[in-house]
């Protein structure tokens, strides 16, 4: 299962990004929410975009090997969102909004291609065999 070679390292993106928000709320005391905190809001939104993102393109990405595309197709739609989601994770906790300008456009093709790439290889006659 190509996917899961994708899917084991965005998981673990999201838990570090979880664990970051974790200890900033334990070193800054805020137990719900922000705590009107800067680093923290940053955090969150951060652990936030990558909770928003990735399931979909995992989802998008296992439906694609699932229905027989060319593995090569796979492994560069997987490694372009798995480089988009780290890219852009790392750019927002630096806020640099160029770096994190070019990360979203690299996540966004990369969403546009699966879902395309994903109906050109869908089942379409066991779909219509009805």
């Amino acid at each position: 299962m190509i996917s899961a070679i994708y899917a084991a390292p965005a998981a673990l993106l999201i838990l570090w990004l979880s664990l970051n928000v974790i200890k900033l709320r334990h070193r800054e005391g805020v137990n719900l929410g922000d705590g009107d905190n800067a680093a923290l809001r940053l955090a969150m939104a951060t652990q936030s975009n990558a909770v928003e993102y990735i399931p979909i393109a995992l989802l998008l990405l296992f439906a694609l090997e699932s229905n027989d595309a060319p593995l090569v197709l796979v492994h560069t739609l997987g490694v372009a969102i798995l480089a988009g989601r780290v890219l852009h994770a790392r750019a927002m906790l630096r806020q640099n909004l160029s770096n994190r300008v070019r990360a979203m456009q690299i996540t966004i093709w990369s969403l546009l291609l699966l879902a395309l790439v994903n109906l050109v290889f869908a089942p379409w006659r066991t779909v219509f065999s009805i």
